[in-house]
């Protein structure tokens, strides 16, 4: 399936280029390629930031609001459910009516959503405007990548996506930093009404930059159907994913979610089959590029993101460190991902995916095991080293399988296919905690009596364990006020010591994750339809 658009044979037909050296792109600012870099950057970094500032901030919520830990919880789940379940429909609008309009009716709403959320006075409006954050932030991502798409020819293509990467990077990394500033030093709303100026930035840029490029056969109709049977599938699927550490994986009701999840997406696959234009054209797969890139993403954000959650308890419940301190220390992957990005982006353009991705898997398989060996007192400089190696691991990955997903797709589902590659990497992430959470969970479990014996603490009774495995779980140790010192720090140890190895099992499965995706790498190849994204046709 190739993209019928409007450039001719030259490439240069139909409007503006997307070539920077042409003078219809470097005469003027509207559709500049360089220039709609920066805008969609701002908007995507107000999404990325959010993602992981307000978790910071939560705690303040919670006192501030009178509100429970399910209400907090609520805070988080309702923003990812509403992002997750929407982000391939909402690639979809930006398929059909262009991307800007979709860019900028998403920044516009997220920041609304934001300040609404800082003048809240009770928790269930919060998390009401928080789905209204995950709807908004749904359209902007996939809308930010057919826009890099459409303007940017194919040998400036990774770049751009490299640059897209190192933003998402460099503000999810930042938010912890930023979030303890602001909830220090301010109060709570402003985690939120930071998002309104930057939001309002994005606007105006946009506005006056963003040109809107739409593919000559672009999609002319809804499918409905479709759009349910996908959307209450992938809520069940991220629902059973979200609620697996509450009611455990032997539970009923984790594998009923799951069980409907399985149908619906069978049925899902089913009618895409019956409809003239379907949501998520299943011929997409065809491409066996474009599914390893969809895999490699998943197998990404479930090494990454599953293996860093016990991370951060690690630096502070471990080690004691303030967030943004424990922001502060992972800095060096940070800064590798902010440098490793554009310069992966300059090599996929010259040597392909294959070999970035590939090697790029490896380096994350070898800093999560260097992760697993760390202990109580590992000192800041192996730490940095390993969170190095991994951020110089993750960004040829985050750069090249978004090429890959989005390159191999036609330009009129290059919505779709960012929505798609923004949706593989939420349920790699949630699937990563969920499983590596019950890898640490049962680690902790078998381990913590017999740990707790060996130090000579007096013996808890079934549901003294049980709440005391809950803390370990996080790395906080279940000491009862009023504790004498000497017990308090036996009592310290035994919960370090226990919640070290059940850290150390998780990195080892995110190891072999990563170790399986290098294989999967290997599958991958250069965009095909990605000649057609310069100077498609704009309205």
């Amino acid at each position: 399936m190739t993209s019928q658009t409007t450039i001719d044979a030259t490439g240069k037909g139909g409007g503006a280029s997307g070539d920077p050296s042409h003078p219809a792109a470097a005469g003027g600012l509207r559709g500049h390629p360089w220039f709609t870099l920066i805008t969609v950057a701002v908007g995507v970094m107000m999404v990325a930031l959010d993602g992981t500032i307000v978790a910071i901030a939560n705690p303040a919520i919670q006192d501030d609001l009178h509100a429970s830990l399910a209400d907090v919880q609520w805070i988080t789940n309702a923003y990812f459910l509403a992002l997750a379940v929407s982000l391939i429909t909402a690639g979809k609008l930006g398929d059909r009516f262009g991307h800007r309009q979709t860019f900028l009716i998403g920044v516009t709403g997220f920041a609304a959503a934001s300040g609404a959320i800082g003048l809240s006075s009770s928790i269930g409006v919060v998390v009401a405007f928080r789905v209204f954050q995950g709807l908004f932030g749904a359209l902007l991502m996939p809308a930010a990548l057919g826009l890099l798409r459409a303007t940017f020819p194919a040998e400036k293509l990774n770049m751009a996506i490299g640059i897209w990467g190192m933003v998402i990077g460099a503000s999810t990394a930042g938010g912890p930093i930023l979030g303890g500033v602001l909830v220090e030093h301010v109060n709570w709303q402003s985690v939120f009404f930071i998002n309104v100026p930057v939001g309002a930035l994005a606007l105006i840029l946009g506005l006056v930059i963003l040109l809107d490029h739409r593919a000559e056969n672009a999609p002319r109709s809804f499918d409905i159907g479709g759009i349910v049977l996908l959307s209450g599938s992938m809520f069940c699927l991220v629902w059973a994913l979200i609620k697996a550490p509450e009611w455990g994986w032997g539970d009923g009701k984790t594998w009923l979610f799951i069980g409907a999840s399985a149908v619906g997406f069978a049925a899902f696959s089913f009618w895409e089959t019956r409809v003239r234009e379907p949501l998520l054209p299943l011929a997409m797969f065809r491409s066996v590029p474009l599914s390893a890139g969809v895999v490699l993403m998943v197998l990404m954000a479930i090494a990454f993101m599953g293996g860093l959650f016990f991370v951060t308890f690690y630096l502070q419940n471990v080690h004691g460190m303030s967030p943004v301190d424990a922001g502060l220390h992972l800095l060096p992957l940070t800064g590798m991902m902010i440098v490793g990005s554009p310069l992966a982006g300059a090599m996929i353009t010259k040597v392909g995916p294959r070999i970035p991705l590939a090697g790029g898997m490896a380096c994350t398989a070898v800093a999560m095991y260097g992760i697993s060996t760390l202990e109580t007192d590992t000192g800041s400089g192996v730490m940095s080293l390993w969170f190095a190696l991994l951020g110089l691991g993750l960004a040829p990955v985050m750069v090249g399988a978004t090429e890959v997903i989005v390159g191999n797709a036609p330009m009129e589902l290059s919505g779709v296919a960012g929505g798609l590659q923004q949706a593989a990497m939420q349920i790699g992430g949630s699937l990563g905690t969920a499983v590596l959470g019950a890898v640490m969970a049962s680690k902790v479990d078998s381990d913590l009596a017999g740990n707790w014996a060996d130090a000579g603490l007096p013996k808890l009774t079934p549901e003294q364990l049980h709440q005391a495995s809950e803390a370990v779980r996080v790395g906080v140790p279940p000491v009862p006020q009023g504790t004498p010192e000497p017990v308090a720090a036996k009592i310290a140890g035994v919960a370090h010591d226990t919640f070290i190895s059940g850290m150390s099992l998780a990195s080892l499965v995110a190891a072999g994750v990563a170790a399986v995706a290098v294989l999967v790498a290997l599958l991958t190849k250069r965009g095909v339809n990605a000649e057609a994204g310069a100077g498609v046709g704009h309205i």
